[in-house]
């Protein structure tokens, strides 16, 4: 096992892992609208299906949100 964290809290994952998988395993909601980052970068929606996660990688889970007045 490996632990990576996701949005701030350590998970502890079986290697190797996609960010699709990761999206998967955790029921991330609404997975068409989320953005990700992986160590405070951005990962383009193709490359969830390829981009391996290491050992100790930081990825969070981001949500757009307009609004206002």
């Amino acid at each position: 096992m490996a632990k990576i964290i996701v949005n701030g809290e350590d998970q502890e994952v079986q290697l190797p892992v996609t960010v699709s998988d990761i999206i998967k395993q955790l029921n991330v909601a609404q997975p068409e609208m989320v953005s990700v980052q992986v160590n405070e970068e951005f990962v383009e929606r193709e490359e969830f299906e390829t981009l391996q996660l290491n050992e100790g990688d930081s990825i969070d889970f981001l949500y757009f949100m307009g609004g206002g007045c």
